[in-house]
């Protein structure tokens, strides 16, 4: 393929821009001690601070089990803050001054009460004004419990409007299937109004994700194609390199399937399929994402095969290097059945979308790491070159590329200079790095500043939740007629099993290569 490079002037509309000034509050971090925190909330909390986009009055606690005191959490926090490119000693120092830690058990009363009056103590210390973010970074197993505990001690309450403010942040899973994010969600909105809750799916964070829709609506050269006259079918491909890592004790339970497309797949799908809302505002945005989840096709009980396959790695190379299988990894049972790959073929039943497949695939140990959605156009109805038939002009796509290399691109057919009538695909596009030669803020900033402003837009509301575990429980439940007679059934290094090509390749088309 011929590309080509066009230098790009960039406007920045500032004009566009309002940021409204955070409110002083407090953080408190429940699971402090875990992964999580560690490796992307302080980063990005310190991010946020950086660069001046914290309110000047915060504190941030940490809660964990785990028995540490304030001067062990700090010294934790500054040895992750220690490997920044540019690190800043004075300032990362100044930060650490907000910080604090006290170790709790979560079902006793008494130990959330000493919370709490530390909360208080610091929220006069630092002028918060009683307004507070708690952030359940435990696992999904312990939300109910939790929330209920602090609703019994005074710590959280529906606060519908005014001051002071609660606002509560729930890590994903949110539930391990349609039954169980129901009884989540009741617990949680019997204690807090939805308004209060903050489902936080890191994807919806991305820069490029985000562009989606200024792509789509502030543009009016791709609105009008945006619909199954145009469009063939559209890709959703979120590969990884990385086998199942630390996390086997999680994923052994939750597999691909719960991993990925409840939540970061079915979120892409529904910014590409939505229609254009009323108002760039939470409601009316989520209400479209909503329409479009509602009109997802079930799938047939005797046609599973036909719109599902399943995988599990086994040994191969990731390059030059060897890696084991699923099975061979620490902490996975030696006769695991859980998928680590998953593709989906889903049509979606309304006048737009009618007859357009998306086609949808994740998995761990692929060839290469990315994350992009494709638009397949159609093809040219009929030549009208001689020599050359419809077959040989490729159809165009419209690639956006969420990781890495994060950019939009175009595919389109040209004359190749010379006497010869040959044709050449070239890319149009451009990447935001060297685009805009700045680096995007990190999701998780972006999704801890909204929060903080108290914009739901980004995150996941309780209706979008449970619409979307029905339709992944429905495949759930027929898992294990989906299952391969042989696991596992893909090599390291490939794209995924057979059977995911004998999904799309049944409808005439193909994967797109990367």
């Amino acid at each position: 393929m011929i590309k080509t490079d066009i230098p790009l002037k960039i406007t920045a509309h500032d004009h566009l821009h309002h940021q409204k000034v955070s409110d002083p509050c407090g953080i408190i971090i429940f699971g402090a001690s875990g992964d999580l925190t560690h490796r992307k909330l302080m980063p990005a909390l310190y991010d946020l601070y950086h660069a001046k986009l914290l309110p000047e009055n915060f504190f941030i606690i940490g809660s964990a089990r785990t028995r540490w005191n304030d001067k062990v959490f700090r010294e934790r926090v500054l040895g992750i803050l220690k490997e920044k490119k540019k690190p800043d000693p004075s300032l990362q120092k100044k930060f650490a001054e907000h910080i604090y830690y006290r170790s709790a058990e979560y079902a006793d009363p008494h130990s959330l009460r000493s919370l709490a009056a530390l909360m208080k103590e610091l929220d006069t210390k630092h002028s918060a004004r009683e307004n507070v973010i708690f952030y359940f970074a435990t696992p999904s197993d312990i939300y109910c419990d939790l929330i209920q505990k602090l609703a019994q001690v005074g710590m959280v309450s529906k606060t519908k409007s005014g001051k002071p403010w609660i606002h509560a942040v729930f890590e994903k899973p949110f539930g391990s299937d349609s039954a169980s994010a129901r009884k989540l969600n009741k617990i949680i909105l019997n204690v807090l109004d939805e308004s209060q809750v903050y489902r936080i799916d890191h994807y919806l964070g991305k820069e490029t994700v985000q562009n989606i829709l200024m792509f789509r609506f502030a543009n009016t050269i791709f609105e009008p194609l945006w619909n199954r006259r145009y469009i063939d079918h559209v890709q959703i491909t979120a590969s990884e390199i990385l086998g199942v890592e630390h996390r086997a004790g999680y994923y052994d339970k939750a597999g691909q399937l719960r991993d990925m497309f409840q939540n970061h797949m079915f979120q892409l799908l529904a910014l590409v399929a939505m229609e254009e809302p009323v108002k760039f505002e939470a409601k009316e945005y989520r209400n479209e994402k909503l329409k479009v989840a509602k009109a997802i096709r079930a799938i047939p009980k005797d046609k599973m095969r036909q719109f599902v396959a399943l995988g599990q790695y086994g040994a191969g190379k990731i390059g030059s290097r060897k890696v084991p299988a699923y099975r061979q990894e620490k902490g996975v049972p030696p006769h695991s059945t859980t998928e680590t790959f998953a593709a989906l073929k889903i049509l979606i039943d309304n006048p737009r979308w009618k007859g357009v497949p998306f086609y949808l695939r994740s998995g761990k140990r692929l060839n290469h790491p990315m994350t992009e959605i494709a638009i397949h156009f159609k093809k040219v109805p009929r030549s009208i070159f001689t020599h050359l038939k419809v077959d040989q002009f490729k159809p165009n796509v419209l690639s956006f590329r969420i990781q890495p290399n994060e950019g939009i691109f175009l595919s389109f057919e040209a004359k190749y200079p010379g006497p010869k009538l040959t044709m050449a695909s070239l890319n149009l596009g451009f990447n935001y790095k060297d685009a805009f030669k700045t680096t995007p803020m990190g999701p998780y900033e972006r999704l801890l500043l909204d929060c903080i402003k108290g914009d739901q837009m980004l995150f996941v509301r309780e209706d979008m939740v449970e619409v979307s575990w029905k339709f992944i429980t429905s495949i759930l439940k027929q898992r294990e007629k989906l299952l391969p007679r042989v696991f596992p059934n893909y090599r390291s290094g490939s794209w995924g099993p057979e059977t995911a090509n004998q999904i799309i390749q049944q409808d005439g088309r193909t994967w797109q290569d990367f």
